[in-house]
């Protein structure tokens, strides 16, 4: 289960950003936002090289 602990790590609630809504640890991105991405059918690589560079895609592999 090492890979869903680190999963679990990538994303946290902090109720003073963003009114506690689940973000990427370490930066201001909402869950959702990256969620929206993926629904829209944008690739995970995409999502890191345009939208959101401050992103690793195991980041975006822990958002889903």
């Amino acid at each position: 289960m090492q890979g869903a602990k680190d999963y679990r790590e990538r994303i946290v609630i902090d109720p003073k950003v963003h009114f506690g809504k689940p973000c990427v640890a370490g930066t201001r991105i909402p869950v959702e936002e990256v969620l929206g991405l993926i629904q829209e059918g944008i690739s995970f690589q995409e999502i890191v090289e345009k939208y959101y560079p401050d992103l690793e895609i195991e980041d975006v592999k822990a958002c889903v």
